[in-house]
């Protein structure tokens, strides 16, 4: 398979890098195919929520992926933490934080039947979290470097997904498991709250419910009652 980051296209400014992404795999782009930008105007995240960030200071990027393994997300926030650093965590499925601050979204989109997806994903590498809107300022984070620092955070970004798109099914939730954010936690969805009990060998979020019961959640919107 053609490696990560190659070909590339590098944009000064789009609307999505995931969007560009999509055309070029509808349009039969090789695996590995990589959709960079320096600053988009509609960024999306998971929940039809937008992705923000000022030009020039986080990484911006989609990759075109072909045959990709039924737990891309969890593989992608995996690969993600371990750029971010040992200090990051990753809350099921994939948002990475630090300190309880969220410092990369990752959002996967594709079309199973065709054999393709598009992982997109964002890192807060080099911005201040008073230059995001203020309905952030209380949950966004950063890696606190420098925007020289961009390329580098790329490249071992891919070499992280490398490895984490390859591993055997038990082998990355268990190194999942050592991040995982949310385990004895109180949570809380849209069908109730309960105690986060760990990821299931499916990839599934395991939760205990307060009449002794459990649940296994394979999707949707989970919150950390703190």
């Amino acid at each position: 398979m053609t490696a990560l980051g190659r070909p590339r296209l590098h944009l000064r400014a789009t609307t999505s890098t995931n969007d560009r992404a999509r055309a070029l795999a509808q349009g039969g782009a090789p695996h590995g195919t990589l959709v960079t930008a320096g600053e988009q105007h509609a960024g999306r995240g998971r929940q039809g929520r937008t992705w923000s960030a000022p030009p020039g200071r986080a990484l911006l990027l989609s990759l075109v992926l072909r045959d990709p393994p039924a737990l891309l997300p969890l593989a992608a926030g995996l690969a993600v933490a371990e750029v971010a650093g040992s200090a990051s965590v990753v809350k099921w499925p994939n948002d990475v934080l630090i300190e309880g601050r969220k410092v990369a979204g990752i959002l996967a989109e594709g079309r199973p039947d065709e054999g393709w997806a598009v992982l997109g994903i964002g890192i807060n590498v080099a911005l201040r979290v008073d230059e995001l809107p203020p309905e952030l300022h209380d949950t966004a984070g950063t890696l606190g470097l420098e925007p020289a620092e961009l390329e580098p955070i790329l490249e071992r970004l891919l070499d992280a997904l490398e490895r984490t798109l390859a591993l055997e099914t038990s082998a990355l939730l268990e190194a999942y498991r050592a991040r995982d954010a949310l385990r004895g936690h109180e949570v809380a969805w849209s069908g109730g709250r309960g105690t986060a009990a760990g990821i299931d060998g499916a990839g599934r979020l395991v939760v205990e419910l307060a009449d002794g019961g459990r649940t296994a959640l394979s999707a949707g919107e989970v919150h950390l009652l703190r």
